[in-house]
């Protein structure tokens, strides 16, 4: 794996007699965020049911399956796609997970992670909880169905105050979809309208176009939207984090560029990082080359910057699947060259400069660096359009482990040696936050700068107070 996994994508919609064609095209929009598993689940206004399944939107939802459930979904739908950041990619981990508690019936779909899951969980377990997934998504319906919870006033509110770490959820009941996200504000949730006046929640803004759907605004940082038939309205469980921590990746990498994320324009955002690049780390060359696809905006802003000349010269397999699932090194670069087709005429004799937005590991970029002098490239100058990834995420994104981190412990020098290029150098932290419209201590630039927020292995207490920790279990 050479390009970190998408987290997940979460949709919903109440009140919409066809919301689960809603919810589909909502998924579809946001398959860039999860292509491990999909799945919806639909209230009639008593009862739910939900459908999941691995692969894709369209690989899970087939024309006749997507009737049978619209049929169902009269009153509301919520849909989740699924990369695995905790929790294996099974079956058994599709959501949005469908529960029967003491207070009815749930549905969740969670895009995050939660840092204090494996002991909420061992505790639930201690106590004879029987858990039929390995996500952590599972612990927040257990918590919800404690009797602790049960007892409070605001049993929703009461279950998120326990939590830690990442997440921006929405839940199913029979009468309602509530759509919560952490204080700290790390993955983005959005609130639309549309024009029939039925509300939409979606991970991003992307999925409110595809349906139709006008933004109103972000779900806050430590806020639960409520949607029903009775309209919208809103509560606070936490004081939105004085540090917020809105994940800069997402920009980088992750969202869909016709997106806003953390209110401004995931591709302009993007071109300016490729110019701000070209300022930091300009070369001398016939040609800027992206690497499809999530190199192409910053390439853009590169070229417009150091105006060199933009050429594709790179044309990506839209049929291949993706590279880093392949067993064995070997099948792995058979499956770069596969996706990537690198147009000899283009290259050949070419001083390029090769722009992309990350590096993970290494072993794939490598071995397209060694496809393009195949081609024949004179000079190879690789641009990053982020720092280098010396650190792991636990707040949803799936890295790989430190020690696989090419950046871990190399000079740049080391890396661009590894990779085979003339030239290697990456967007400063300081260059990547000065194109962001916010302030730059509002978001999290962990897996460059190692500066997490909450100590993933030692979570802080929660936001309860501690006679109600004591409580959780009661």
């Amino acid at each position: 794996m050479d390009t970190p996994k998408e987290k997940c994508g979460v949709f919903g919609v109440w009140g919409h007699p066809h919301g689960a064609r809603l919810a589909y095209l909502g998924l579809y929009a946001q398959q860039h965020r999860g292509q491990e598993s999909a799945g919806i689940a639909v209230s009639d206004g008593l009862s739910l049911s939900a459908t999941t399944g691995m692969g894709l939107v369209a690989e899970v939802f087939d024309a006749d399956t997507l009737d049978k459930i619209d049929v169902r979904g009269g009153r509301g739908a919520i849909g989740h796609n699924r990369y695995s950041t905790a929790g294996g990619s099974l079956s058994c981990n599709a959501q949005p997970l469908l529960e029967n508690y003491i207070g009815g019936q749930v549905a969740l779909a969670h895009n995050g992670n939660l840092i204090n899951a494996d002991p909420l969980r061992h505790r639930f377990e201690e106590a004879g909880h029987l858990f039929h997934t390995t996500s952590d998504t599972e612990v927040i319906i257990h918590l919800l169905a404690s009797p602790a919870q049960q007892r409070s006033p605001d049993p929703l509110y009461a279950t998120l105050r326990h939590l830690q770490g990442a997440f921006s959820l929405v839940f199913l009941f029979p009468d309602r979809i509530e759509a919560a996200r952490d204080p700290w504000g790390w993955r983005p949730l959005v609130l639309g309208r549309l024009a029939s006046g039925q509300y939409v929640v979606a991970s991003e803004t992307v999925a409110l176009d595809v349906v139709g759907a006008t933004l109103i605004r972000e779900v806050e940082p430590g806020e639960i939207v409520t949607i029903s038939d009775a309209g919208l309205s809103s509560r606070r469980y936490a004081d939105a984090a004085p540090r917020p921590a809105h994940c800069a990746f997402e920009h980088v990498y992750f969202a869909n560029p016709a997106s806003l994320v953390f209110g401004q324009n995931v591709q302009m955002t993007r071109e300016r990082m490729g110019e701000v690049l070209a300022r930091e780390a300009p070369a001398s060359a016939d040609a800027v080359v992206p690497m499809p696809d999530s190199g192409r905006s910053a390439a853009l802003g590169y070229a417009r910057a150091s105006g060199l000349t933009y050429s594709e010269a790179i044309v990506p397999n839209r049929y291949v699947g993706r590279t880093f699932i392949k067993p064995t090194p070997e099948a792995r670069q058979s499956a770069v060259r596969l996706k990537l087709n690198v147009i000899s005429d283009l290259v050949r004799g070419k001083r390029l400069v090769i722009v992309d937005d990350s590096i993970v590991r290494g072993t794939t970029t490598k071995a397209k660096m060694d496809q393009l002098r195949a081609a024949g490239a004179k000079e190879i100058h690789l641009r990053i359009s982020c720092p280098p990834i010396r650190h792991p995420c636990y707040f949803g994104v799936d890295f790989a482990e430190r020690s696989q981190l090419v950046a871990n412990g190399k000079t740049i020098d080391q890396i661009r040696d590894y990779l085979g290029v003339d030239s290697l150098h990456y967007l400063s932290l300081e260059g990547l936050l000065s194109c962001m419209h916010r302030e730059p201590e509002k978001y999290c630039t962990a897996c460059w700068s190692g500066d997490y927020r909450l100590d993933p292995f030692h979570p802080e207490a929660d936001f309860a107070t501690e006679p109600e920790q004591m409580k959780i279990f009661g």
